[in-house]
């Protein structure tokens, strides 16, 4: 694993090395608000490892912010204690000032898991991890805490558990569509909105699952969006970005989850939920193709190597 950002334009390293230090300032402030607590996985919590994966380290990423596309920097975080991966706890003020850090240019996306975690998930196989370790680039780390040595899934393994994520994920995608669907017959905008938001996120969360074995602990289907297309680009045909007003919807569907069940202010029209349907079936439909062609070359995998 590289430790360098030479590959990255000047730019992106200024911003990167920004959202380095924000991490490590806030968390260190989250650990030690309230006299830094009496317990010693928080009194003694560290950041282990922050590491940057996806387009930025492959050095694929897009840049067009006047079309809509642009990619986002992908961040692993690795803590000293599962209970330092609360995101609400510890680092939803590093978050928060990020996304509102004019220095910054786009969005930041990050995940934080335990070494625990992360060896565990190596030593399963599971793609996401193990590409990683291939393409990521170390940010920060402290000595000492090494990766796990992957033990890769055998080709008849990974079969057997991409069919059963495609299996149940699609059942559950086409579940909150049908949904979604009644609660738009019955003139139900807010359920709706919520339910097509439920059809997204599992739609990704199949792609993720058949593709990488994993799949983050969020709700923020913008997020969620960024990682699928970041692995494949075809999934941006579900939401275009070049007209204003196909990123508001988008927008619209992501405040979903919590909005359109809890806030009196949320506002969604027929319209929009039109729109909204039409591309949470596309994207339902473009998820199907590719996972089916991910199993099928697993199986192709699998079986040349009988």
């Amino acid at each position: 694993m590289r430790a360098d950002l030479d590959h990255l334009p000047t730019k992106q390293q200024r911003e990167l090395e920004r959202v380095r230090t924000t991490l490590l300032t806030e968390f260190d402030a989250a650990i030690k608000s309230g006299g830094g607590g009496t317990q010693s996985w928080r009194r003694d919590g560290r950041v282990l490892k922050i590491i940057l994966f996806g387009s930025y380290a492959r050095s694929d990423w897009v840049d067009e912010p006047d079309n809509g596309y642009l990619s986002d920097f992908d961040l692993l975080v690795i803590v000293s204690h599962e209970k330092l991966t609360d995101i609400a706890d510890y680092w939803y003020v590093a978050e928060d000032k990020i996304l509102r850090d004019p220095s910054v240019g786009r969005t930041v996306n990050i995940i934080v898991h335990t070494m625990a975690e992360v060896n565990q998930a190596l030593t399963r196989g599971e793609y996401f991890w193990t590409d990683i370790l291939r393409d990521g680039v170390v940010l920060y780390q402290l000595p000492g805490n090494p990766f796990a040595q992957p033990k890769p899934m055998t080709a008849t393994e990974a079969v057997k558990v991409a069919q059963g994520h495609l299996a149940s994920w699609l059942a559950k995608v086409d579940g909150a569509l049908d949904l979604a669907k009644y609660a738009l017959q019955r003139g139900n905008k807010n359920d709706a909105a919520f339910l097509l938001h439920q059809a997204t996120e599992r739609s990704y969360a199949c792609f993720l699952l058949t593709h990488t074995f994993y799949f983050p602990r969020s709700h923020n289907i913008k997020f969620l969006r960024s990682i699928a297309e970041d692995t494949d680009k075809r999934l941006t045909a579900a939401w275009p970005r070049e007209q204003r007003a196909d990123r508001r919807r988008f927008e619209l569907l992501k405040r979903a989850y919590v909005e359109a069940r809890y806030s009196e202010q949320y506002d969604v029209n027929n319209d929009d939920l039109a729109h909204l349907l039409k591309s949470a079936t596309l994207l339902r439909e473009l998820v199907a193709a590719a996972s089916e062609e991910r199993v099928a070359k697993l199986s192709q995998d699998a079986n040349a190597g009988a």
